[in-house]
């Protein structure tokens, strides 16, 4: 089954000024379950404001959203959120802010430490459940925030520019990390980047938006096997296409 978008539409009113602007236009997609996709487009066209409506933050104007063709309750299926800026809390170390999502769902102290354990040491973190946020690199930061977000074991993970503020090296481990773990996992990743190389190399559909309000102007399905190579005929080709399809669309590329 997987996650429905059908006919979703969202517009900001400014109370002051009556003055509207629309922001989204009429996405309709369906996300098939275990599907890792990436969405691309220029600044400020929507990306983030869609991944907000799914994750519950914000309201629909219009539409409808659907998972395993039911609406979606954010209480019973649960929607994770990555954000580029960690979102860690500076005054909880990183056992306590990976467990922060059991301990919201009141699950027993004893057995939310002993998951969160679990995936420190999993997520190369041994050594570092003590610290607090300001004594960890970027990339440490960015997979406390991950497993911050997996632990509650949700049904889709939204991530918003997860690696746009970290350096070339550190990010391209993280994404051979995150994508080890979805091959663990399967769980259903959309993934938003203004990066056409990590969308290429991550993803099994790349999503195209138009400038606002937006719109989904083209979708390409990545078949490369996976470990995919950088530089490969392929992947190249893929890149041009996708970077094509954004000049004609005259967006801003990267």
């Amino acid at each position: 089954m997987g996650l429905e978008i059908i006919g979703l539409n969202k517009t900001f009113s400014d109370k002051k000024s009556a003055e509207t602007v629309q922001v989204l236009n009429d996405i309709n997609y369906h996300v098939q379950d275990g599907r890792f996709v990436s969405i691309v487009g220029p600044s400020g066209c929507g990306k983030t404001t869609l991944l907000r409506i799914i994750a519950g933050l914000e309201k629909a104007s219009g539409g409808n959203l659907l998972l395993n063709g039911r609406e979606i309750s954010h209480d019973v299926n649960r929607v994770g959120l990555v954000f580029q800026e960690y979102a860690l809390f500076p005054w909880r170390t990183t056992l306590q802010n990976i467990e922060l999502g059991l301990e919201m769902m009141d699950v027993p102290k004893e057995k939310r430490r002993m998951t969160a354990m679990k995936f420190i040491r999993s997520f190369g973190l041994t050594g570092f459940e003590n610290r607090y946020p300001h004594e960890l690199s970027g990339g440490m930061q960015q997979r406390v925030a991950i497993a911050r977000t997996l632990i509650t074991d949700p049904k889709v993970v939204l991530m918003d520019e997860p690696f746009g503020s970290l350096d070339s090296q550190t990010r391209n481990n993280l994404q051979a990390f995150l994508l080890g773990l979805w091959q663990q996992q399967r769980v259903t990743i959309i993934f938003v980047t203004h990066n056409v190389d990590e969308a290429v190399f991550l993803s099994d559909e790349v999503l195209v938006f138009s400038k606002r309000p937006a719109s989904i102007v083209a979708r390409f399905d990545i078949t490369a096997s996976r470990p995919r190579e950088r530089t490969s005929t392929e992947s190249n080709q893929m890149r041009k296409m996708i970077l094509d399809t954004l000049e004609a669309e005259n967006m801003e590329t990267p």
